[in-house]
């Protein structure tokens, strides 16, 4: 958001009356959006502000690379199209986790997904503060062709409400990230953060127990030793597989706003923290102290124009990361420069089309994601109503733009009133950068092919959740007379939304969150 005239930016809201914004931050807290709600809460201070609670936690639910080359583009007609791959592939229904209960608990959200490298291993984290696994089951030999499910392979509670007496705020027990590191033996690691405390896990597996202790007996109680008259070689006896998530190391007390992104380097060996105005950097190992290396607060909070939003390191190249904003720009910066990258080694930003300037339009340009190509050479970024493909050697404009929902500008006043304006949706890749994938409303999600430029509106429904059901392409009638299989834009449960998706590294598989609800697609060629 920023502050133009005309607007509702920071600037405005902030530089006229500040005492009035924190007035109303608290009142109508939602209605100036997450990052903004958060800087209300705490004024000039210290401080970060903080959501509800959430309800208490109950039981937890049980390719090759290659880079396409640079073109404009402006696909997505909203609705269905053309198949959803390069090989015009159909995509199938393949599991579905979590309750059908109506009224879900707040606790069991799922809040962020995750393949891991090898895509073996999926996890989803949830605003309850749990960490559920899924594994990958080996194929089956009786049907050699059939890819194995992915069943519970272990569930933990990452993170616990806490309350900051100094502050007197809470500190919601929500996951708001995983990132998997690379695996390097037999155990698994990953990286869980919720607002303030980000913790490293490592998940490991035991199938066998040591017997035959000489000062122990086989319940454990120690013997006495006057009484050991002769000495025995303890033997390892197999047991009943037991997974085991155990913390090995927490970072915490370094942000004093919310945490919004986590994101691993490519050695392996430090990564980094964004909060709404700091970036910091961790090494694994060491937990007392990190680095800063982006500090965009001003030294007077009312000059506050705008907020970070997301951030990731690239791929290949450990010295450079990006980070957007809420204005809608993504800095991309050099490590190496200096050690407070505060000055950016590129500016990317879009031309404003002045005819098209809203109320809105600085609520809706602010960048809710940014994720790297994997081979490194394009980022993707998604606003409220759009995906851009940015080409790191091109600065003044993207090079695809891929509109998402575009029958929602109409809609935009009424959005703003149920702050759905202020929705947070993320955006993938698929493994080989050909296609990517983003969420919307009424449990639809969109994916678009950057060869053929066809794009494809699928729906996460249980109605259709017979094993291998193809599912059938959704669209939605913006006007005029409506067609036997279109949906309404006024019919839209926009209670009903997918922020969280996932695409398997190498193979046609993706995870897709609705409210408390898991859903695992697959295509149909294998």
């Amino acid at each position: 958001m920023g502050g133009r005239a005309g607007s509702v930016g920071l600037a405005g809201l902030f530089g006229a009356e500040p005492d009035r914004v924190w007035a109303l931050a608290g009142q109508y807290g939602a209605r100036l959006g997450p990052a903004l709600r958060s800087l209300a809460s705490v004024g000039g201070g210290a401080g970060a502000g903080l959501g509800v609670r959430s309800a208490p936690w109950g039981l937890s639910w049980g390719c090759p690379r290659r880079s396409p080359s640079p073109r404009s583009v402006s696909a997505g007609v909203a609705g269905g199209g053309g198949g959803g791959g390069s090989n015009d592939f159909q995509w199938c229904f393949s599991q579905v986790k979590g309750a059908i209960d109506e009224d879900v608990a707040e606790a069991d959200i799922i809040s962020t997904v995750e393949f891991n490298y090898s895509g073996d291993l999926l996890a989803t984290g949830d605003k309850g503060g749990r960490v559920v696994i899924f594994q990958r089951e080996q194929e089956n030999k009786s049907r050699p062709h059939s890819r194995g499910e992915y069943n519970v392979y272990s569930t933990f509670q990452s993170h616990e409400p806490e309350f900051d007496y100094l502050k007197s705020l809470e500190i919601e027990e929500k996951i708001n990230k995983i990132r998997w590191l690379p695996q390097q033996n037999a155990a698994h690691f990953l990286l869980s953060t919720n607002d303030k405390t980000i913790k490293l896990w490592k998940i490991s597996e035991r199938d066998k127990r040591a017997e035959g202790y000489n000062l122990k007996d086989e319940d454990g109680r120690l013997r006495d030793p006057f009484r050991i008259t002769s000495l025995r070689v303890p033997i390892l006896k197999p047991m009943d597989l037991m997974v085991e998530a155990s913390p090995r190391r927490i970072f915490a007390n370094a942000h004093t706003y919310h945490i919004n992104s986590i994101s691993v380097n490519s050695d392996h060996e430090t990564y980094l923290s964004a909060d709404d105005l700091r970036i910091n950097l961790w090494h694994l190992e060491i937990t007392d102290r990190s680095f800063n290396i982006v500090d965009i607060k001003p030294a007077n909070m009312e000059e506050l124009t705008e907020v970070i939003t997301a951030a990731e390191f690239h791929p290949h190249h450990c010295n450079v990361f990006v980070y957007s904003s809420s204005k809608g720009t993504i800095r991309l910066c050099d490590m190496r420069s200096s050690a407070l990258c505060d000055r950016h080694s590129k500016f990317f930003e879009e031309p404003e089309d002045p005819s098209s300037r809203s109320f809105f339009s600085e609520i809706i340009s602010s960048i809710s994601d940014v994720k790297f190509s994997h081979s490194g050479r394009y980022m993707m970024t998604r606003d409220y109503l759009s995906v851009k493909v940015w080409d790191l050697n091109m600065e003044n404009r993207p090079v695809e733009t891929y509109q998402v929902h575009e029958y929602l500008r109409s809609k935009l006043c009424s959005l703003y009133e149920n702050d759905c304006i202020f929705d947070k949706f993320e955006c993938c890749w698929n493994g080989s950068d050909s296609a990517i994938m983003t969420g919307s409303y009424n449990n639809f999600f969109r994916m678009f092919d950057r060869n053929t430029r066809r794009d494809i509106t699928l729906e996460a429904s249980r109605e259709s959740s017979k094993p291998r059901a193809i599912l059938k392409p959704r669209k939605v009638c913006t006007g005029g007379k409506r067609k036997k299989d279109e949906i309404s834009v006024d019919s839209l449960d926009f209670n009903k939304k997918i922020l969280h998706t996932a695409w398997h590294p190498t193979e046609n598989i993706i995870a897709v969150a609705a409210t408390n609800n898991l859903y695992i697609f697959q295509d149909k060629i294998n």
